[in-house]
Order: C-alpha cells, then structure tokens, then sequence
C-alpha cells in the first residue's frame, strides 16, 4: 500500500488529490488526475478496501469520497511493517529451530518429514500439482536438481492443472531473467496464465498446496544434492504461508505482455526519465509534447510491464535490458 504516498502512482495521484481537493467524485478526480474514469474508480475500491478513502454512499455512480487524514495513513502504513517485520522474525526463528532439529532426530515435530532421496523429492514436487484442489504457491530458487525431460514435463502438467482450474502463484529471484533454466520456463507458464513476480534474493525455495502442505528445499549440508522438509498442518505451515503472502505483495509483478519484445526510442526515452525521477509535467517538457500524450503512455507501459508503480516499472525494464 505504500504506493499511496507515490504522487507517480496512479493510488497516490487519486489520494493526492483527495487530499487537495476534499469531496470529489470519480469522475472529478479522473479530469484532476488524467485517469480513466474506471481506473480511478477501481483506485478508490482499492483504497476503500485499505482504509484509505472513505465514502458516503458507498456503490452509488455519484458517490463523493474523502481522502483519511494522511498522518492516520502513515501510522497504518508502520503499524503494518511492523507487523510484517514481527511475523517475519518470528517464522524465521521458527524455521530456523526446525532446520537444526530435524537434522538431528527428524521425529522430533510431528508435522515434520525429512526427505533426503533425490527420486522422492522430485517426486513429491509432482504430487503437490497433482493433488491440488484450487492453488498452488512457490518461491522458485536454486538448487535445480531435476533434469531438462523433468521440467518439460512439469510444465505439461502445470498446464493441465491451470487448465483444470488451479492457480499458480510463483515468486522468482530477480536473477531468473538471466538463469538458463529458471526464464525460458517461467515467460512460457507466464503466458500460459500463471501469476508471477520477483524479488532480489527471495529467502527460501517453497512449495505450497492449497492451505494443507508446504515442501522447503535446501542444499544438503554434508553431500551434493538437496533436502526436502515436507510440512503437513501446524502453525509452521500456517507460518510459511504467512511468508509467501508478506513476500508476495513486496515482489514486483512479472506480465506476459511485452516478454521478449522492444520498445521505441520514446517510450525508452520516458522510461530513463521516470527512473530517474521526473514527473509527468518535466517528462511532456523535456520530450515536447503534451501531459496527456505522456500520461497514456505511461500508463501503457506500466501496464506492458505488470507494474503498479513507476519504481516496479525501472526494475522490470532494466531486467528486460530496456534501459
């Protein structure tokens, strides 16, 4: 939610200008901010949702809105890293306990099955597709032990299962654009209706079926290979669920649109000024054209870019060798 306080962001242009101009309508706050009036629209729904914005007539085509006293959004804002940070510490120190006492009697935590065969753990990373009912979770990051006939066939059967009505919700390191492996098969599940992002130096690689099983697998500490911690329902599971979805809404949306495609010198002229900063109004100056011409522009490769914000969108182009 932070993206609320980014005057760049579509959020923060429709709460800035709450902020400004108190009791506005969508459609007034489309003609402040140069938005469509439907993405405004879906902006304050948003806000609403977060407690940032605020409505008389909530549902109404005429409804007017208010914007929350930036100082109570602030406080909201910490008080949610701070919880986020709290979790985040307390699962890690969870994890951490597990990790040293399953490596010296695995019977130790009931919820807990080490699995040291490289055959089962890849299998176990079968079953976990097969067996769910309606989502799937990962953080996708080295070791890769399975081989390329694996991973062909694990991309089959991930196809079959979105195609049955799973979802795929994948975190990838930011080094996956580069990984040989990891980016051919992450741009084609992404084209194939997989959600996607990516986060510099993700903690862990996890696996998680619907809200009854999570797999972590490590590098074996004493030998090649890998060690797989099989998780059944406990409060570890409900732990590192907790992690996928606090990391989940830090990484950066990856979108099919625009895989492996260029773009023109304008738009790679607005992308290098938006990285560095410039708002819309020094953008039209310093290119010679209008606002507007700018403002859809943006919004066009923001879209183009899975980004929400216009930092998210200088990572993901840079990544693309864009910038």
């Amino acid at each position: 939610m932070h993206d609320v306080l980014d005057p760049d962001s579509d959020r923060g242009r429709v709460y800035q200008s709450l902020v400004r101009h108190p009791h506005q309508s969508a459609g007034e706050l489309a003609a402040r901010t140069g938005l469509a009036e439907a993405a405004v629209r879906a902006v304050l729904d948003e806000l609403a949702a977060e407690d940032g914005v605020v409505t008389t007539d909530p549902g109404s085509a005429g409804a007017v809105w208010e914007a929350v006293p930036p100082t109570q959004l602030v406080e909201a804002l910490l008080r949610r890293d701070d919880a986020l940070r709290t979790a985040l510490r307390r699962t890690g120190a969870e994890l951490e306990r597990l990790y040293r006492s399953a490596r010296r009697d695995s019977t130790h935590y009931g919820a807990l099955e080490v699995v040291e065969d490289l055959a089962r753990v890849l299998a176990i990373s079968r079953q976990l597709q097969q067996t769910a009912r309606h989502q799937l979770r990962s953080i996708d990051v080295p070791p890769y032990s399975g081989t390329p006939d694996f991973y062909l066939a694990q991309e089959a059967l991930q196809r079959e299962r979105m195609a049955a009505g799973v979802t795929y919700r994948a975190i990838y390191p930011g080094s996956a654009f580069d990984d040989p492996i990891a980016w051919p098969n992450m741009a084609r599940m992404i084209e194939a209706g997989e959600q996607a992002r990516t986060l510099d130096d993700p903690p862990l690689k996890l696996s998680l079926r619907d809200d009854d099983l999570a797999v972590v697998t490590l590098a074996a500490d004493e030998r090649p290979g890998v060690v797989s911690l099989v998780i059944r329902p406990s409060s570890l599971l409900q732990g590192l669920s907790n992690v996928f979805e606090s990391l989940w809404r830090l990484a950066v949306p990856v979108s099919a649109a625009g895989i492996g495609t260029q773009i023109d010198a304008r738009d790679r002229q607005i992308l290098s000024l938006m990285a560095s900063g410039a708002t819309d109004d020094a953008i039209a100056r310093h290119l010679g054209v209008g606002r507007r011409t700018v403002v859809r522009r943006v919004s066009a490769l923001l879209a183009g870019l899975g980004a929400t914000t216009r930092f998210q969108a200088g990572v993901q182009a840079a990544r693309r060798g864009w910038l």
